[in-house]
């Protein structure tokens, strides 16, 4: 069975088709600047590489030009697009309506429409992804997988913040966590790659990047993650603040003269690592390479990130009353081995003991811990495509 996967952004439309009976994937690209002068789709498959520079107004465009590339007879990789037996699309709010992947219907589009308010970047685009493959593909269905659905699991205690009751009632207002698809995939694939109790299996998953965010889960549930409303809370992140005093909110607006939507934008794309380092950058290679030039800012930076992490590890090894396992993912988590070895460097409380050759590794399933650390510290790629494509699978086969 023949899987396709769809990220949609406000101006972009990622997507991979996977063969399911043996998840591998059989094509994956890019459209990029949809709605905009210069859209451009860069499509990959059989080691050959097609790029279609057209106009795209909208992704109803986007998705007939994927199409027509999957079954080009130069660069496709189908002769039908009967032949895709389903389309998973992320999308990323469904508030607390849903809380597990579910095939699209009218309730399901009508859901993420009200909650454009909770991810107004991202579920407008989810939805036109959806309108235009059942323009395209009448007949074939599509799921929605939930990136906020990992944390739903939380317990109460987890979810809702201290601030009246009615706020939660009238308007939603709890923890919901994100990058759940990849918390998700990485937990699962943790208890396995440590051979822990798939009931029982104590983990906790590190998913660091330019967004970064940490979870905690107990037999593959979540039981606490560090994002909350919105991606805002939690990690330092490169451009994001994560954690900090709500009244530094106040005092910015009275000291400057701005108001809240002008301060919350500057917390979300102007602080971080971005703004700690001083405006270095929000790559963490770059700030790793002013630190190494003397960079004091960029070193602080540097620190406060690995800090932050530790401290949330630290939090949720006490949440779940233990830990069997932590797992680092995504671009920072996968790649760099210094932040790795430094944040591990924290956690001698626990017993973790770090193998400095196996830590040598970058982008690939591995095991970084001794043999006799007491947990067991790994690095696991995210696939996030997979990870839906799964739950696409699961859902209409």
């Amino acid at each position: 069975m023949k899987v396709l996967v769809l990220n949609c952004g406000s101006s972009s439309l990622k997507y991979q088709l996977i063969d399911m009976d043996n998840e591998n994937v059989m094509a994956k690209g890019l459209c990029e600047r949809i709605g905009i002068d210069g859209s451009k789709l860069t499509h990959k498959a059989n080691d050959k590489e097609l790029v279609i520079e057209q106009p795209m107004p909208k992704h109803t465009e986007a998705i007939s030009l994927v199409m027509k590339a999957l079954v080009d007879p130069e660069y496709g990789v189908i002769t039908d697009t009967k032949e895709i037996a389903a389309v998973g699309h992320r999308v990323l709010h469904a508030g607390t309506v849903y809380s597990e992947s579910i095939v699209v219907n009218e309730d399901v589009k009508r859901v993420i429409r009200e909650c454009f308010d909770l991810g107004p970047l991202h579920n407008p685009a989810n939805l036109m992804g959806i309108e235009a493959c059942e323009e395209a593909m009448p007949g074939t269905p599509n799921v929605a997988v939930w990136d906020t659905a990992f944390g739903m699991a939380m317990p109460e205690k987890a979810y809702l913040y201290a601030i009246p009751h009615e706020y939660y009632e009238k308007y939603s207002i709890r923890r919901y966590g994100f990058h759940g698809t990849s918390h998700m995939f990485v937990s699962g694939e943790a208890l396995k790659f440590a051979g822990l109790d798939p009931e029982k299996g104590k983990v906790i998953v590190c998913h660091l990047g330019n967004g970064a965010s940490i979870s905690a889960s107990i037999g593959g549930k979540c039981v606490d993650t560090s994002m909350g409303l919105t991606p805002l809370e939690g990690l330092i992140m490169g451009t994001r603040s994560g954690d900090l005093d709500p009244a530094v909110v106040q005092t910015i607006c009275n000291k400057e003269g701005k108001d809240v939507n002008e301060v919350l934008n500057i917390l979300n794309k102007k602080s971080g690592v971005l703004g700690m380092s001083g405006g270095v950058s929000s790559d963490f290679r770059d700030i790793e390479k002013a630190r190494s030039e003397g960079n004091h800012l960029a070193e602080v930076a540097l620190d406060a990130f690995i800090y932050r992490v530790a401290k949330y590890i630290g939090a949720y090894t006490a949440a779940m009353n233990g830990v069997d396992a932590i797992a680092f993912t995504a671009g920072v988590g996968e790649n760099d081995i210094k932040s790795r070895k430094a944040i591990c460097s924290y956690l001698g409380y626990l017993g973790v003991e770090i193998d400095d050759e196996a830590n040598n590794c970058r982008g690939k399933n591995q095991m970084i811990s001794t043999a006799d650390s007491k947990v067991k510290v790994m690095v696991l790629p995210t696939n996030e495509e997979l990870a839906i494509a799964r739950e696409t699978l699961r859902l209409v086969k």
